[in-house]
Order: structure tokens, then sequence, then C-alpha cells
């Protein structure tokens, strides 16, 4: 997901993106995040505790008690729902 907001904001930024994981700062910098809806606002809110948690060891056990079966099947049908949107949005 993370790579399509690189690609939003190389298609309207004048600069490079800043070096980050921040999916939030990623999309409200680049003005991704005033077209989309407040679903997949609330989505990639939801998302940024997993990134964050997912990149230190002390956290990994709580995240897999939280990730189940049925959640990881929504965050994955909401992350492709939201990778084709953005798709469309570039060069609009």
């Amino acid at each position: 997901m993370a790579l399509d907001k690189v690609a939003y904001w190389c298609d309207v930024m004048p600069e490079d993106p800043p070096y980050t994981h921040n999916i939030v700062k990623l999309s409200t910098d680049c003005g991704l995040s005033k077209l989309m809806s407040d679903e997949q606002n609330a989505f990639i809110d939801s998302m940024m505790p997993l990134n964050i948690e997912a990149r230190y060891p002390e956290y990994k056990e709580k995240l897999l008690k939280h990730l189940s079966p049925e959640y990881c099947e929504t965050i994955l049908t909401n992350t492709i729902a939201l990778q084709q949107w953005i798709k469309e949005q570039l060069s609009k």
C-alpha cells in the first residue's frame, strides 16, 4: 500500500517522497488524503499501528494474537480496493 502512495506522490509532487513508512503522512503531505473518503482515511489510520508494531520484535506476539484470519481477510480486501482506487487517481 505504501508503494501506491509513493506512486501517487511522484505523480503529483515535484520533489521525491520522504523516506518514511508513515502512510498517513505520505497521503496527507501529497494531498491524497483530501481525495480519499472518510472510510479510506479511517482504514489508513487503522493500518498505522500494524505497520509500526510489526517492525519491533517485542510487539510481534501481541500483533499475531490480534490478527485473526477474518481480520486479515478484511485488511487484504480493503488494501486491494484502496490500491486500485489510488491507481485510478494517477494522472487525473
